[in-house]
């Protein structure tokens, strides 16, 4: 598994009522450097108050609340779980949150959709540095009377959920979807708020669910959808589970490569599982890549590429800038072993392998591109106008520059350089054609 920090290319906002307090609110996603993570920054007083996005800032007293809170000294938020996952299900591991209001504003049709349309409409662009992820090695479960949260090791971010009303209209249901930014859209962000008409009521004598309506929310009552509309998928009720959990997870603040499993669980329940995930003891040998990386390492090299010893050529990527350009390092030492016989006693790096290092950290441009790079090679196709300039020998650290020519489709031309202590020592056009591993 294999990351990109994401952020919005343009701000973008939308007006509207919150669901719970019934007031006015406003919204606005802002571009956030690498490393920036989620962050509300809200309207208070004078100034700006920054919430990161994180379990920590979570309240206690969340329970028997059908939304989820973030605090900071005096400051508090509600209902920010729809906002979160809308990000956490776009990629988006970078962003400002802009909020006027108590909390942000409910879409009119009470799912995460115009959130989703809205980022997309700002452009969700890679930042070229690895996302910090979580991945779980060993399962981790909380249980508390017939709720259950589970997560077990997977190489990707999966949920399932289970639910049990007594209700028919709702029943007994289960889903299990991957996370990802296609599947999130089709299948998790259309799926609407619902709640039992009793639960409503019961809401609403707490001073909650203010902001609902029949157009925001789905109201169930004796088997009967209350609304005049139709469900949009059989299975709506869990899938706005699942939605709801991704946005409570999302207050782990990285994202996670595990497969949770959850039973009839809600806001607090998953406030309580994210804050165990979170505990410093378990996350510290699991954080991967370091939480504020600044440049690929050879993990995350090894994560996007395919080569190993003695083949991977390349051993640090410093800039990447998606779809256009990459810069890439080689630490050439003298105990590769194509020195035991190019030359004995006299060691040169062959000419050949600086052109497949050099096609190598080009590999790295273009499969950051992709979508799951870990079920494609890229094929070296082709070389123009290589020249060489320079032996490179032992001690020596070679900077690979690359720019994207042309790609089209799975095939790609790039042009790239090789320096050695900022002296030319070769160049080439390289040919390269992407295909399934």
């Amino acid at each position: 598994m294999l990351l990109l920090q994401k952020t919005v290319e343009t701000r973008v906002e939308m007006e509207g009522t919150g669901l719970h307090t019934g007031t006015p609110a406003k919204i606005a996603f802002l571009p956030a450097e690498p490393n920036t993570g989620l962050v509300f920054r809200v309207s208070s007083g004078d100034g700006f108050t920054d919430i990161p996005a994180r379990v920590e800032n979570v309240p206690d007293d969340l329970d028997g609340l059908r939304n989820t809170a973030l605090c900071a000294g005096d400051v508090r938020i509600h209902t920010v779980e729809h906002v979160l996952s809308a990000l956490y299900g776009m990629g988006v591991t970078n962003c400002i949150i802009e909020l006027d209001g108590e909390e942000p504003p409910e879409p009119v049709e009470g799912s995460t959709t115009a959130y989703v349309d809205l980022l997309i409409a700002a452009g969700i662009v890679d930042q070229g540095l690895p996302a910090p992820y979580y991945r779980i090695d060993v399962p981790v479960e909380i249980r508390e009377g017939d709720v259950v949260l589970r997560a077990v090791p997977c190489d990707r971010f999966m949920v399932t959920f289970k639910i049990d009303y007594p209700d028919p209209l709702i029943g007994s249901q289960e889903y299990t979807c991957e996370i990802r930014p296609r599947t999130y859209r089709d299948e998790i962000a259309p799926c609407r708020t619902f709640a039992l008409k009793s639960d409503v009521e019961k809401l609403q004598s707490m001073g909650l669910g203010q902001g609902g309506t029949l157009d925001n929310a789905l109201i169930v009552d004796n088997g009967t959808l209350v609304n005049d509309t139709e469900l949009r998928f059989p299975d709506e009720f869990v899938r706005h589970k699942i939605l709801d959990l991704v946005g409570d997870l999302a207050l782990l603040g990285l994202p996670l490569q595990a497969h949770v499993i959850a039973e009839r669980s809600g806001h607090a329940s998953n406030a309580a599982f994210t804050r165990l995930l979170a505990k410093a003891e378990r996350r510290q040998s699991r954080i991967y890549p370091p939480r504020k990386p600044t440049y690929w390492d050879i993990n995350s090299i090894m994560k996007m590429m395919p080569h190993r010893y003695p083949f991977l050529l390349v051993d640090r990527i410093l800039e990447l800038e998606s779809g256009r350009r990459v810069t890439g390092l080689k630490n050439v030492t003298v105990n590769e072993p194509f020195f035991q016989g190019h030359f004995p006693g006299h060691p040169i790096m062959p000419a050949v392998l600086i052109t497949e290092a050099m096609a190598q950290v080009g590999g790295v441009l273009l499969m950051s591109s992709i979508e799951n790079p870990e079920t494609k090679l890229v094929y070296f196709s082709g070389i123009d106008n290589a020249r060489f300039r320079r032996p490179v020998t032992p001690g020596d650290q070679i900077r690979f520059e690359l720019e994207m020519v042309k790609i089209r489709g799975p095939i790609c031309k790039m042009r790239g350089v090789a320096k050695v202590d900022g002296e030319l020592v070769a160049e080439a056009d390289l040919m390269s054609t992407i295909v399934d591993r």
